[in-house]
């Protein structure tokens, strides 16, 4: 949706800036997008799955296998760049990260 907007105000052929979000991580959220475009996951209607933090699937997983600081990055990129499942995944795996430990 933010890019969507950018593009529609700057226009197709300028340069979208993006300032909160490196190439790197650029790049590690276009790799989500993509798969997640090309193998759409099933959306449940159930509101009580938006709190589990153990429905993630293995590719997402393996996605998330990064270190901290690009997590947070991630986290960060996915917000500023309003792409809510993304930001979802990256906060559940932060919240399994955390679970067990006092």
């Amino acid at each position: 949706e933010t890019i969507r907007n950018l593009i529609e105000d700057t226009g197709i052929d300028a340069a979208i800036p993006l300032p909160n979000v490196t190439g790197k991580i650029l790049a590690k959220v276009v790799e989500y997008c993509k798969y997640h475009t090309e193998h759409p996951t099933p959306v449940s209607e159930d509101k009580r799955d938006e709190k589990r933090t153990d429905d993630i699937i293995p590719w997402d997983q393996d996605f998330c296998k990064v270190d901290q600081a690009t997590l947070f990055e991630l986290i960060l990129a996915a917000n500023y760049l309003d792409i809510k499942p993304l930001l979802d995944l990256t906060c559940k795996t932060v919240a399994n990260m955390i679970k067990g430990k006092t």
